[in-house]
């Protein structure tokens, strides 16, 4: 299995935007994604998982919701404190199956993590487990705001630490008013030899918003194509 699994600094990065973009791109470019939520909390039943279905869609919409996003969960929580709530066992290896699920060795898995990647995702696990479990190469998402050096810096490590391999760092803009001055992207640049991608901001979302993004997301999709091939 090859793909990515894509991580945040934090929660409310736009991990989900970045992702949705990713896996419509990739599909534009006859790439079979198969595009994984494991577990989403905070799901209200009468909406469904929201992050999953947008994922679901940027893929091609070839899977059931139930193969993209295997458990959700009410509490708008860490999916291990949800669950706990909820007395449902979550161990992680229930989310490596389900993120396995149906996906073959020629096929690209895209997997969302559920907030940062020291963040519990599963009885006693954390997401760095569970992307130690996969193997796949990291895409760390970030919001480019004041403090984002520090999050980003320390995710490397966390990540590095893991043995894993990082595929990008991704900049996304989060709001419209950022001090260019604070020049995050170029910071990260003079110190690492990791690809830097700066997202740009955006309100809209859907079809029109993931293919307006695709470019941005250019040079990655052609890495990982190469890695790939």
């Amino acid at each position: 299995m090859h793909g990515l699994f894509v991580t945040g600094t934090d929660t409310g990065v736009g991990k989900t935007r970045v992702a949705t973009a990713l896996a419509h791109a990739l599909t534009r470019r006859d790439v079979r994604v198969h595009a994984r939520k494991p577990v989403e909390s905070g799901v209200d039943a009468r909406v469904g998982p929201t992050d999953a279905l947008a994922l679901r869609e940027a893929a091609g919409a070839h899977e059931a919701i139930d193969v993209v996003c295997s458990l959700t969960l009410r509490a708008a929580l860490s999916p291990e404190r949800a669950a706990a709530l909820e007395n449902v066992a979550l161990p992680l290896q229930r989310l490596v199956d389900a993120a396995r699920r149906d996906v073959s060795a020629d096929d690209f898995a895209l997997v969302e993590g559920a907030g940062g990647f020291y963040s519990p995702i599963a009885d006693g696990a954390l997401n760095a487990d569970l992307a130690t479990a996969l193997g796949l190469p990291v895409l760390i998402v970030a919001a480019d705001r004041l403090g984002a050096l520090n999050h980003v810096l320390l995710t490397i490590d966390a990540v590095q630490k893991r043995g894993l391999d990082i595929a990008a760092i991704v900049l996304n803009r989060t709001s419209r008013d950022v001090d260019v001055a604070m020049d995050n992207a170029g910071a990260l640049r003079r110190r690492l030899a990791i690809p830097v991608i700066e997202f740009p901001h955006g309100g809209e979302a859907g079809r029109d918003a993931w293919s307006s993004e695709a470019d941005v997301l250019a040079s990655l999709l052609d890495d990982l194509q190469a890695r790939a091939a």
